[in-house]
């Protein structure tokens, strides 16, 4: 996204004057990076990007809406928005009640909004009556705080077990659930928090929310309005973006092994160009540029600062090189399966959440992975399909990679079939599928072990800050004249775009947008600045 959306300004801004010779290359076969829309099930799907996360001001809902995306005869994942009316199962097959469930994710949701900047006194007030106690969300939170050692490097993960604690505390419960066996009011509660922590997880990206910075939170945006998904796939902003580019300008199977630049200025060895960047790929074959505009994610900047890689010639400047190395990078995967017809009923399977047993508990049930107990829920795409999702973070999202599709599928059927199976109380909702649940085929992405990739999307660790997203951003030579084409300090060389470069909008396909705009602005101001286009003010 964010290269193409750089090219595809630098070309419209500038076809005419023929001021740029542009090239995109393209490390892997296909154009969209983490953006990638594909078939399973006979429907459309996303194995990468998937959300239009709020459509009041978004560029990608305006290039949608330009290009009648959002609409389609074929069926697409989550085409009737999100899930609703979850039904919430706790290992052992216990249907919880509702009233059980929305009192710990009302807690959840106040405390995430606190840590956001998002929670009015006034909301929280509004909002105090929970499960038939009267709960003082404010009280609940600064609580939380003082029991925090030190709001300065004080993440997500501990604030939130903090605010539960407090939560526990504050409504002086009585343990005094009955007809869920071996579960307890405490227990029950504890786990329904961290089902939804297991979702921040895919959120954010963080193998565990106690890496994810608390301070930093608050800086992120979100646009307002719903959040939809587009109809005719993700990809079809990417292709439009690069229909405006000429045949041949995009390279593919161009994998970049280094980049030689000049910190000082000093032109390189090539007797016949003036260029201050080389390129060298894989096949062995090099380009020379004035300019770059690196685009990879965060995660192959990490693997390439490493030791052992000399992705930079020279090396990038410490500057650059602390801030890739203390910003969070994750992955998170997605799982798609097909339900198999011999299952029963598959057109009414429900939106499952599962609540598991904590690992040390006697109670959890041996057939379920371990790769399975932090997938927080398993929903159809839309209503009524027979394929269903989840999603995948950390340790979890890895293993998933490497694991056989059988394995995947035998995993999977023991774990949904365990919650009918072992039932003291009958799930309703899964009546008439049979006490086994079987699935026929597997589709899974396979971000963190893609390296093209190397990941999914930057968070702000514990130990960064929105600055570093800043240092992201910052083009090399640091020192160098961006406002003229001519003078003494070195000229500009490695640009940088992507969405871990967007302070406020990072991990999403709307901040790697406006950075390849970002970027591409950089290089036109660079020029205008000297003279060189009046066209270029329009």
């Amino acid at each position: 996204m964010a290269g193409l959306t750089a090219a595809h300004k630098l070309y419209s801004a500038t076809a005419a004057a023929e001021l740029f010779e542009l090239c995109v290359v393209e490390g892997g076969d296909r154009i969209g990076g983490r953006i990638h829309t594909s078939q399973f099930g006979g429907d459309r799907i996303e194995m990468g990007a998937t959300w239009i996360h709020g459509i009041g001001g978004s560029p990608i809902h305006k290039i949608a809406q330009e290009i009648h995306a959002l609409e389609s005869d074929e069926q697409w994942e989550c085409m009737d928005g999100f899930a609703e009316d979850p039904v919430t199962v706790a290992e052992g097959g216990f249907q919880l009640h509702p009233s059980i469930v929305e009192s710990i994710s009302i807690l959840y949701r106040n405390m995430m909004e606190f840590v956001q900047g998002k929670l009015s006194e006034s909301e929280a007030t509004e909002n105090s009556s929970n499960g038939g106690f009267d709960v003082d969300y404010h009280a609940i939170s600064a609580q939380a705080l003082e029991m925090c050692s030190s709001r300065k490097g004080l993440d997500i993960g501990s604030f939130l077990r903090r605010a539960l604690e407090a939560y526990w505390v504050s409504v002086k419960q009585r343990d005094d659930i009955k007809g869920y066996g071996s579960w307890s009011t405490k227990l029950l509660q504890e786990a329904i928090f961290a089902m939804h922590e297991n979702t921040e997880r895919t959120y954010t990206s963080a193998a565990d929310l106690s890496t994810l910075d608390f301070n930093a939170e608050s800086e992120y945006r979100e646009f307002p309005g719903e959040q939809i998904t587009i109809s005719k796939g993700y990809l079809s902003i990417v292709e439009s973006l690069a229909s405006v580019l000429p045949t041949g300008l995009i390279q593919l199977g161009k994998k970049v092994k280094r980049i030689e630049w000049q910190p000082e200025g000093v032109v390189n060895g090539d007797c016949n160009s003036s260029r201050p960047v080389r390129l060298c790929f894989d096949d062995g074959s090099e380009m020379v540029a004035d300019h770059v505009i690196v685009t990879v994610s965060l995660g192959v900047l990490k693997a390439g600062i490493r030791e052992e890689s000399d992705m930079f010639n020279p090396p990038l400047p410490p500057f650059k090189t602390e801030a890739i190395s203390r910003l969070g990078f994750g992955v998170v995967n997605k799982l798609f399966l097909q339900l198999d017809r011999e299952s029963g009923n598959i057109e009414n399977f429900p939106f499952l959440q599962l609540v598991f047993h904590r690992p040390e508990s006697e109670a959890r049930h041996q057939e379920i992975p371990w790769w399975m107990r932090k997938t927080a829920s398993i929903c159809p795409i839309y209503n009524n399909s027979s394929v269903v999702l989840s999603w995948f973070a950390g340790e979890e999202a890895l293993e998933l990679e490497s694991l056989k599709d059988e394995e995947i599928v035998n995993g999977f059927s023991k774990t949904v079939t365990s919650y009918l199976s072992d039932s003291v109380n009958s799930v309703d909702c899964l009546q008439g599928h049979g006490k086994v649940i079987k699935f026929s085929k597997v589709l899974r992405s396979q971000w963190g072990s893609n390296p093209l990739f190397r990941g999914s999307y930057s968070y702000v660790a514990v130990g960064s800050s929105g600055d570093d997203l800043d240092l992201m951003a910052e083009p090399l030579p640091k020192n160098s004249n961006s406002d003229s084409i001519e003078g003494a300090s070195p000229r500009l060389q490695i640009l940088f775009a992507g969405e871990a470069t967007h302070r406020t909008h990072y991990s999403t396909t709307h901040g790697a947008y406006f950075s390849g705009l970002r970027e591409a602005n950089r290089l036109l101001q660079h020029y205008r600045c000297g003279g060189v286009l009046e066209l270029l003010h329009h």
